[in-house]
């Protein structure tokens, strides 16, 4: 993770910070752009928090995802309101983070949610994720994790 968020620190739900090394170490790395305000994002994100808390919270042995909330609120508060929607085991990049920014930039998000997919070394292996969800499930996991090289037991 050391391109994409290395050096940073990261909130979890319940407020507390965590190194970004220290959590996301060889796992499939899952940015979740959205917004408290965005409709789309309301109707994606029962969706995704179902899919990660099938494959990490309840399978055996858990699933290498991690997912990072990358807020596109207008407000604080409204990132916050919309944390607490989310899995406990999500992160978060700060609201008052520049680099929040950045990554928007760096990933071309234009329009909201949106699920960019990535490999620990930070190299994009889907910018799609959400439409991959809606139409293959947890299906999708296999193939991220196959690309993302990762060395797990997890089947699928």
């Amino acid at each position: 993770m050391v391109d994409v968020l290395g050096g940073r620190l990261l909130v979890t739900c319940g407020g507390a910070w965590v190194e970004a090394e220290a959590v996301l170490q060889n796992k499939v790395l899952a940015l979740y752009f959205a917004a408290a305000g965005c409709s789309p994002s309301r109707d994606f994100t029962p969706l995704l928090c179902d899919f990660y808390r099938e494959l990490v919270e309840q399978a055996r042995p858990p699933a290498p995802l991690a997912v990072v909330f990358v807020s596109v609120d207008a407000s604080a508060q409204g990132m916050q309101e919309f944390m607490h929607q989310l899995p406990g085991a999500w992160l978060a990049l700060p609201f008052h983070d520049p680099y929040r920014h950045e990554l928007r930039t760096r990933y071309h998000i234009s329009a909201t949610p949106r699920l960019v997919i990535l490999k620990p070394s930070g190299e994009v292996i889907t910018d799609k994720g959400r439409k991959q969800i809606r139409e293959r499930g947890r299906a999708c996991f296999q193939n991220w994790v196959e690309a993302a090289e990762v060395f797990q037991n997890f089947s699928g």
